[in-house]
């Protein structure tokens, strides 16, 4: 250190007390004491040097913050309260496509109700919509059916945190009641689903899938429920995710993957690909953070959708991270994901975040489209290389032109995640500081509690540096996608998962294998901010050439 600082026990001084000057120019006494040595042992982490001099300074001002910071926790900040600054992801110039109203969804025609219950449990959404029109089903029997699905295999899944019978099959009767009066509210009008249990309904308990919070009532309706309802979607059940959405576990156990029920079923919208996987409903909602939708989907073998942050309402949601939390869909298909995905998008005047843009979904030509791939990612060594190669040669059979790119920018992109754990910390501040954080099942050293603990002796200075980083990185990746309409990558590769999670792009996760053990695979369609609209129509020509979106885990498809 400059000018030497002994801390061999005889150079401790004791600071305080001394004056601070309060906001009206009065003066006041403290009773924060900061010692000299803590000034050091706290600074010697950040890698800073400072004499002893500007330390003894240092300690001065830091008992005037724990004065400022006792201030702040007179007052009660809920989980929804959000941060005064709001991230934007937009680069430079860039133009957001102009909205065009929802997409006109065609219901085929001349599809019969399946004799066989697994074959209704794993139809497709146009299909379910085509026999509620047709009258071979009413919203209420198809609820009754998958109320009924989730009853009998939630004991081996242990993917649902509450029943919402009352409420589904009231509200599927008024969606059978308005069809017979003519008033039909689209594609989804009747259709029932699951959502993850981070998302507020009247009357049923939120848990956030924390043991401190297994109780917790919040009398507000999520906004991508309403928009939902409004669409005519009928909500079943709420899902399990695991504690603050971290992976699978819980508070009252492990959520199971359908293809392997002794393996976790990732996270964190565990029970949403858990119950879609399992064909215990049609669709569910989850939401990413940072690998929450695209981890799950990849373990249980469903079609996950990421979008662009600001695309779709987080109203009524758990707040983990103010500036990198997402909502999308889980399915069985990227068809399904459009379907879905055009109903919960849009503005909502409970979020402000929100950006108002177009969705021009229609079938793509793929030769027509200037398709990356992430050349370097692909030639590691990982688990779903080979079901990525394969993938690559069917995209090629269709007429793709392949065009090697690297997504690893030279910013440090994993340490750059900072951020998230400073923003979690944040959002739950006042769980760490009751120690409620103790009621949750995990407690090892990478768990949420040691996190949010750690996380506060995080300075706000490079919490705010991580963010400068940030928007060279929005720029950088804004540099790379805007050259290409889609970049397939494989769904861990290289740092691209953490980095987009943290522009905000879209990508599209879809099933193409199958690995020892039960788990699934995936690969990644990488998209730019408000373009799902490709990215979707690019997967759905990747599935309509493939059949891994259309395969069942024996053990909920009556093969076992």
């Amino acid at each position: 250190m400059r000018n030497q600082l002994s801390l061999s026990g005889k150079v401790c001084f004791l600071l305080l007390p001394f004056i601070l000057t309060g906001c009206n120019g009065s003066e006041q006494e403290t009773n924060v004491e900061i010692r000299i040595d803590s000034v050091y042992f706290a600074m010697n982490p950040m890698d800073i040097e400072f004499d002893t001099a500007e330390m003894t300074m240092i300690g001065k001002s830091l008992g005037e913050y724990v004065e400022s910071y006792r201030e702040y926790r007179k007052i009660n900040l809920p989980n929804h309260i959000a941060p005064a600054l709001q991230f934007n992801p937009l680069p430079k110039g860039f133009r957001i496509p102009e909205e065009n109203g929802p997409v006109n969804w065609p219901i085929p025609e001349n599809i019969s109700k399946p004799g066989n219950k697994y074959d209704l449990a794993f139809m497709s959404i146009p299909e379910l919509a085509a026999l509620i029109r047709s009258g071979e089903i009413t919203s209420v029997e198809l609820t009754n059916f998958f109320l009924d699905r989730l009853r009998e295999n939630d004991p081996k899944l242990h993917c649902v945190i509450s029943f919402l019978d009352d409420y589904a099959l009231e509200r599927a009767k008024q969606m059978d009641t308005e069809l017979t009066e003519g008033k039909d509210r689209g594609i989804l009008h009747g259709i029932p689903y699951g959502i993850k249990d981070l998302f507020a309904f009247p009357g049923y308990k939120t848990t956030w899938g924390a043991g401190a919070y297994k109780d917790q009532f919040l009398e507000q309706k999520a906004g991508v429920i309403q928009k939902l309802e409004d669409a005519g979607a009928v909500l079943i059940a709420k899902l399990t995710l695991g504690a603050l959405a971290m992976g699978d576990v819980w508070y009252a156990d492990t959520t199971r993957n359908p293809w392997n029920i002794q393996q976790g079923s990732s996270g964190s919208s565990a029970g949403s690909s858990a119950a879609t996987a399992a064909g215990l409903v049609p669709f569910a909602i989850g939401t990413e953070t940072y690998g929450s939708i695209v981890s799950p989907s990849t373990r249980c073998g469903v079609t996950g959708l990421r979008p662009t942050y600001g695309r779709v309402t987080r109203a009524g949601a758990m707040a983990l991270s103010w500036s990198m939390d997402k909502a999308g869909p889980l399915c069985r298909s990227a068809y399904d994901c459009a379907i879905v995905f055009d109903a919960i998008r849009g503005l909502d005047p409970d979020d402000p975040t929100l950006y108002e843009a177009g969705f021009n979904y229609r079938d793509v030509d793929l030769s027509a489209l200037k398709i990356g791939y992430f050349k370097n990612a692909f030639n590691e060594d990982y688990p779903f290389k080979k079901f990525d190669k394969e993938a690559l040669k069917v995209l090629k059979k269709l007429g793709a032109k392949l065009h090697p790119v690297d997504l690893d920018v030279d910013l440090p992109v994993d340490a750059m995640t900072n951020i998230l754990l400073a923003e979690a910390a944040a959002a739950f501040d006042e769980l760490t500081r009751s120690n409620r954080d103790t009621l949750l099942v995990r407690q090892g050293q990478h768990a949420w509690p040691a996190i949010f603990r750690a996380a506060r002796f995080m300075p706000a200075v490079e919490y705010i540096q991580a963010n400068r980083l940030r928007t060279l990185l929005i720029e950088k990746y804004d540099s790379i996608l805007r050259e290409f309409d889609v970049i397939v990558t494989p769904s861990f590769g290289g740092t691209q998962l953490p980095a987009t999670n943290m522009t905000g792009h879209p990508v599209v996760v879809v099933p193409n294998g199958a690995i020892k053990g039960g788990s699934r695979s995936t690969i990644s369609f990488l998209g730019n901010l408000f373009d799902e609209a490709t990215i979707l129509a690019a997967a759905n020509a990747y599935q309509e050439a493939t059949s891994f979106d259309e395969e069942r885990p024996p053990l909920f498809a009556g093969e076992q």
